[in-house]
């Protein structure tokens, strides 16, 4: 093996006043990240390009140095959640939500209070799958609140989704889709998945799980955002000679189309409403996992491709002091494996993110990522950190050079 890249999900940060002015990264202590950056250097990358806001679909497609007009989220996720597409196969990322009611249409919270557990999420899907549409379609819960909708048939792509907050090309609010031009399949298209939202509020509104949630005083997920549709095959470039390890549709989904080697695991079932709980087994695993694989893979491939979700979700929740320490907890077990593992077997490590969380703002941002490249370099004492990478001497790094930059290729 010659390179391990490893990706913090939403690993970029802005100075919290709950860190005393500190980013989560500034403030971990982090000594296994801090031997990498001594002997390597530092940069700073924009994942798509300078002022945009990325998803983690569109960073990761243009890291890998394609483009990201040639995939989708909605087909990522399907391919990632072992669902076989046709063409014209029409893919979605879904989420459980809340809305107040279909008329007045206000979405009250996307993730449904992020408190949907595993069993309430499938019961719930057992029941919209049994709507009646003049086509088939599969609804697929995944981890959490999430999950995937394809519609299966000849439909159309030329569609807004009704994610508002995701989609943020598009600031008009409606819970309904849209037509992106005035084409008769594009309507078709959109009569259909509106008819079937319409359908899955009307089950979900007064289904005994959302009774019991209420009763709790949770909020109900009586409602489906949709993203990222799409239609067309992905159209990515290949990296046969690369392992991935990852916990989350999303990018099980671009290793596979990709070709490269993918490693996963059963993420852990959240069974009660303590999420961070379930969070942090997954993060444990996560690390478990890709300590196992990397020993007893790293002679059949070249480069290997770690992508560790946990750290987003506190950015969105502005839980500053859970990215610390799940931060912390990576260099306490995985990092400090590659910190043994690497120099002696002459690997070099990458690390970044694929875009900006801060907690403050509660959603991604177009700030760049810090990125680390340890390569053996003679050491010079450095701490891997925003501020610290803005000064490194791999200076900026645009997303679709990345691969070529750190020599991965």
């Amino acid at each position: 093996m010659k390179g391990v890249l490893v990706i913090l999900d939403g690993l970029g940060d802005l100075p919290n006043r709950q860190l005393d002015g500190k980013t989560p990264l500034e403030a971990a202590e982090t000594p296994n990240l801090d031997f990498f950056s001594n002997r390597g250097e530092m940069g700073y990358v924009y994942p798509l390009n300078i002022g945009a806001i990325p998803g983690t679909d569109e960073s990761i497609v243009s890291l890998f140095g394609n483009d990201v007009g040639f995939s989708t989220r909605g087909q990522l996720e399907a391919v990632g959640t072992d669902i076989d597409l046709k063409r014209g196969d029409l893919s979605f990322r879904a989420n459980f939500a809340t809305i107040d009611s279909l008329k007045k249409g206000n979405v009250l919270d996307r993730r449904a209070g992020r408190t949907l557990i595993t069993k309430e999420a499938q019961i719930l899907a057992k029941e919209i799958n049994k709507i009646q549409l003049p086509c088939k379609f599969i609804f697929k819960p995944t981890i959490q609140h999430r999950a995937v909708l394809v519609f299966r048939g000849g439909f159309s792509d030329e569609i807004v989704g009704n994610d508002i907050m995701i989609d943020r090309k598009h600031v008009e609010s409606n819970i309904f889709v849209k037509t992106l031009e005035d084409d008769e399949n594009a309507q078709y298209t959109v009569n259909i998945v509106n008819e079937f939202l319409e359908k899955a509020y009307e089950i979900l509104k007064n289904h005994p799980v959302n009774q019991k949630r209420k009763e709790k005083g949770l909020l109900p997920a009586n409602f489906i955002l949709l993203r990222g549709p799409g239609t067309e095959p992905p159209k990515l470039s290949f990296y046969r000679k690369w392992l991935c390890i990852a916990d989350v549709p999303v990018i099980k989904g671009f290793a596979k189309i990709s070709g490269m080697k993918l490693f996963s695991f059963k993420y852990p079932k959240l069974k009660k409403l303590d999420v961070y709980e379930t969070i942090h087994k997954g993060l444990k695993k996560m690390c478990k996992v890709s300590i196992k694989t990397l020993k007893r893979n790293y002679k059949k491939y070249d480069y290997a491709y770690i992508h560790i979700k946990a750290t987003d979700i506190p950015g969105h929740d502005n839980k500053p002091l859970e990215k610390k320490a799940m931060i912390e907890y990576i260099d306490k077990t995985l990092f400090n494996f590659l910190r043994k593992f690497a120099p002696s077997k002459k690997i070099k490590i990458a690390v970044t993110g694929d875009h900006s969380t801060p907690c403050k703002l509660k959603d991604h941002s177009a700030d760049p990522v810090p990125l680390l490249l340890y390569n053996d370099s003679i050491p010079k004492e450095k701490k891997f950190s925003e501020n610290e990478a803005r000064k490194g001497k791999l200076g900026r790094v645009m997303g679709k050079n990345f691969l070529e930059k750190i020599k991965f290729t």
